[in-house]
């Protein structure tokens, strides 16, 4: 009787054991297609990120970056990180994507890498209505705000010196633009983007925007890890797909509606 059905039983066992490798499978299948990568972005940088009354982001990268996401076919989850913080986060792997008015050159590519550019940028200096200032060179002998670990701070450093305390660093540009009003710096310099912005919504301040020719272009891009090429190249497939078919337009002219692109 035992050998009997002793070869039923170790049929049956066989089968338990496929389907048991056949759910671990499918399981693993369903895991690696529900990727939820992390995004990290900072809240204080409108009108590219910000924070609603909900405590969501919102604003120009945080709708770039969805419409990427989705014609890439990947789940994210966009987080609010410090721009001080963020190079730091994805290094660490806390975040795995970037997207936070990120200007791509040599030494950031160093320890990550960068999409193709989805936005083009430039310098712009803040000023006092009374004050003389022309030029970025005017801004030698005075106090500059800059937000910390930002283009404009490198800027800034290249104009009085690395180790000037003539540079003022804030955590965001809001608390710049706090100083600036308040008399404890002479000047604030920041990205076209948030400083149109902002003067715009604050006519009150009576600020005065200066744009030096001497500035160069600079391009965002939405950075990974270094050497995350399959990441990257689904993400290059998204900001394709948007280019061309309208999106990343469409966006840009909610944000930006009287710059051209």
């Amino acid at each position: 009787m035992k050998q009997r059905y002793l070869p039923a039983l170790v049929f049956v066992c066989a089968l338990a054991v496929l389907a048991g490798c056949g759910k671990q499978d499918s399981h693993a299948a369903a895991t690696a297609g529900n990727t939820e990568y992390v995004v990290g972005a900072d809240g204080a940088y409108a009108p590219f990120a910000s924070e609603n009354e909900q405590k969501e982001l919102v604003g120009f990268d945080v709708e770039i970056m969805q419409a990427v996401a989705d014609k890439a076919g990947i789940k994210i989850k966009i987080v609010n990180t410090p721009f001080d913080g963020l190079f730091n986060a994805l290094a660490q792997g806390d975040r795995d994507i970037l997207i936070s008015t990120i200007t791509i050159n040599d030494q950031r590519r160093q320890t990550m890498d960068f999409s193709e550019p989805y936005f083009v940028a430039k310098q712009l200096i803040v000023l006092p209505p009374n004050s003389k200032v022309a030029k970025f060179d005017d801004l030698k002998a005075m106090k500059i705000g800059v937000q910390s670990a930002t283009t404009a701070d490198e800027a800034a450093q290249n104009l009085v010196g690395k180790n000037s305390p003539s540079v003022k660093r804030f955590e965001s540009m809001p608390l710049a633009f706090q100083e600036l009003e308040g008399g404890g710096v002479d000047a604030v310099v920041g990205d076209n983007g948030v400083v149109t912005n902002f003067v715009k919504n604050n006519p009150g301040k009576n600020f005065r925007i200066v744009n030096d020719p001497g500035f160069p272009k600079e391009y965002y891009g939405i950075a990974v890890k270094k050497g995350n090429a399959e990441l990257l190249a689904k993400l290059n497939h998204g900001l394709e797909q948007i280019k061309a078919d309208g999106t990343q337009d469409r966006i840009y002219k909610k944000y930006f509606a009287d710059e051209k692109i």
